[in-house]
């Protein structure tokens, strides 16, 4: 049986370290600093954390109906086999070299260099809010319901499956590699530049040079905002576009096809082979 520790507040240095197979309840972690550290089996529930780096080296762990302040910066680094749901997080720079990652219906507001080279993310009804390179370097992502306005989301990441996610950015999926996005609305400028084996399926599409240096892109019943234009530069894809599309720009290869093109940019600048198929639908 779990240890029971409750309706209590903590601070200062490390005031439970190396406390392992414990319920947390109606906790709170005041100012100070690592407060929970090289722990494991541990569960939390109604907890309020306010000091910095709070949970570090903490396996096998249930974090549910917690909050964390501004100040618990880098909360949770280092650990692995984690499940949060429900919780709202105010601080930045969350999740950090971990395995193992779920978060379900979690709220994070600052999400500033949150999920950083996370390896086994799954996330399911997630809101981020404002922040810079959430995701960078994580891989094995499974996403199914998240918001986000962060900048410069999903980077170098690999082997990513999306979906139901409305993203407002920009720079998104850069160098990444083998990514799938389902029934998603994505907006912003620079998607998908740089990377491998990119397929978008039943995707709404808005913002200025999309797709571009890509390879093995595929697109399936996607739809572009009318202001889309310079789309597909340098890439190798397979495009199924449903209604207009207003600017296609010196694909290298492939074969694209739409219900109506504005206008196709075919120049002295575009990459060999140069043999992509373009057409209308009949």
């Amino acid at each position: 049986m779990k240890q029971l520790i409750k309706d209590k507040s903590f601070g200062g240095e490390r005031p439970l370290f190396e406390v392992h197979d414990a319920r947390l309840e109606n906790i709170t972690i005041v100012d100070g600093e690592s407060a929970i550290k090289h722990c494991s089996d541990l569960e939390a529930d109604g907890c309020r954390f306010y000091g910095k780096y709070p949970w570090w080296h903490v396996d096998r762990c249930l974090i549910t109906n917690c909050y964390f302040a501004p100040g618990s910066r880098s909360a949770i680094w280092y650990t692995n086999d984690l499940v949060m749901r429900d919780c709202t997080i105010d601080g930045p720079k969350f999740f950090r070299e971990m395995k193992n990652v779920t978060l379900e219906r979690v709220l994070i507001t600052d999400a500033d260099e949150t999920f950083w080279k996370v390896d086994g993310l799954k996330i399911r009804d997630v809101e981020l809010r404002g922040g810079t390179y959430p995701f960078m370097f994580s891989k094995h992502i499974e996403v199914d319901g998240l918001v986000s306005d962060a900048k410069y989301v999903f980077q170098y990441c690999q082997d990513v499956v999306i979906r139901h996610a409305k993203i407002t950015t920009k720079d998104s999926f850069w160098e990444c590699e083998n990514v799938t996005i389902y029934d998603s609305e994505l907006s912003g400028e620079y998607l998908a530049w740089h990377s491998k084996n990119v397929r978008l399926v039943n995707c709404k599409l808005s913002g200025e040079q999309l797709l571009c240096y890509a390879k093995d892109l595929v697109l399936e019943n996607c739809t572009f905002d009318a202001a889309c234009d310079r789309v597909f530069e340098y890439s190798t894809v397979q495009a199924d576009i449903r209604g207009h599309i207003e600017n296609i720009k010196n694909p290298t290869s492939g074969h694209i096809v739409a219900d109506s093109i504005g206008s196709i940019t075919l120049d002295e600048n575009i990459r060999k082979p140069a043999d992509c198929i373009i057409e209308i639908r009949k």
